[in-house]
């Protein structure tokens, strides 16, 4: 059984020898948060066309206006840039970094359909495969994936534990979802939002392990959108500053109305919008489709322990006995739902309805718009 925990006094390995484990045990070391190595399960090869071949023809809708864009490109326009000395600039060229409670969030001049191979490079830079790549729905998914950098650098590990860098796990995983929308000036606003999850152990005798949800982390939401900054022409330094700028205040609040839950933000409708999918996204909602004109979200929402985040291979007697029925009892079918954001004079009310456009006033829509309110805070 592998172990895949990082706690004292266990050891950093999944499995070893008693001698090692006992040097791991003693040598362990907590990482700074903000160091990234992603590692997902999966690797996958970009596709490089051979020069003698022609790339096949695209959907005119997604292609690039004004040719392709290039690294050397977008630092070569950056070096054009005038440099203005600003401290804790909000504005970067044409990328700017909106700010709200914990939540951050990307407005960048350019349309989506410019953005999105960027965008796509920059999370298969950071060693992540993607599960998701809809540019007509402008949303993209990583796999789960697990970050080294927060595995101990001990003595062990720096020197014969490279050998065996396989055998070390921090017993976490995470995913991160990007969300584009096309704002009202024909640029962009992107979102990043993130999942993770734990692995514990079962029993007291810790031999079997389950996967858990673990809450979202807005400092990896942080980082990831300052390197996005930098991705898109930001320097390193332009960024960072920006990215440590103090978030600005915005309540929310759950009030009962009409006999049903109703989230009270103290936003304007347009920077509400942005923060209820950004939510949408941290809380493990699918968002089908959305109209912004109504203010209406069409989601669709599992449960999380309907939700196996890492899966781990299922032993061929388990899986005998799941043909039988014998195995994991049968998931839920998911909630479609709409969330419906509408202004309601310099506040936004966020209010849940059904499948059919009622308000919902069930138990779970209480659940559901607590868990908003409290994403929203």
């Amino acid at each position: 059984m592998p172990l895949n925990r990082l706690q004292p006094p266990a050891a950093c390995a999944r499995f070893g020898l008693m001698a090692v484990a006992a040097l791991l045990a003693s040598g362990c070391s907590v990482l700074e948060e903000t160091r990234i190595d992603y590692r997902s399960a999966k690797t996958v090869n970009a596709l490089v066309v051979p020069p003698d071949l022609t790339q096949l023809a695209r959907d005119s809708r997604y292609a690039l206006p004004g040719g392709a864009v290039t690294a050397s490109g977008l630092e070569a326009a950056s070096a054009a840039r005038p440099k203005i000395a600003v401290a804790a600039p909000d504005q970067l060229g044409d990328v700017r970094l909106e700010r709200a409670g914990s939540q951050r969030w990307l407005v960048v001049s350019r349309p989506p359909e410019q953005l999105w191979p960027t965008l796509r490079e920059f999370w298969q830079d950071h060693g992540f495969v993607l599960t998701l790549d809809q540019p007509q729905l402008g949303l993209m998914e990583t796999d789960w994936a697990e970050n080294r950098a927060k595995i101990p650098q001990d003595f062990i590990r720096s020197t014969i534990g490279k050998l065996f860098d396989n055998l070390y796990s921090t017993g976490e995983r995470d995913k991160f979802r990007t969300r584009v929308e096309r704002n009202a000036s024909g640029g962009s606003d992107i979102f990043i939002s993130h999942r993770g999850m734990v692995e514990v152990y079962t029993n007291a005798r810790q031999d079997s392990t389950v996967w858990q949800p673990r809450p979202a982390d807005p400092e990896l939401e942080a980082e990831f959108l300052r390197r996005l900054m930098v991705k898109l022409g930001a320097s390193e330094e332009q960024a960072r500053s920006a990215a440590a700028a103090t978030a600005a205040a915005a309540l929310a609040r759950l009030e009962t109305r009409d006999g049903g839950p109703v989230v009270v933000l103290e936003d304007n409708f347009d920077r509400a919008w942005r923060r209820v999918g950004l939510s949408l996204d941290r809380s493990g909602f699918t968002v089908e489709d959305r109209n912004r004109a109504e203010g209406v979200y069409f989601v669709r929402y599992v449960t999380p322990e309907a939700d196996r985040a890492p899966r781990e291979e299922s032993g061929f007697f388990s899986r005998i006995a799941g043909w039988f029925g014998s195995g994991r009892k049968a998931e839920s079918a998911p909630l479609r739902l709409r969330i419906l954001v509408r202004p309601d004079g310099p506040r936004t009310l966020v209010q849940v309805l059904d499948g059919n456009g009622q308000p919902d006033r069930s138990a779970n829509a209480v659940r559901i718009a607590q868990l908003l309110a409290d994403d929203l805070k």
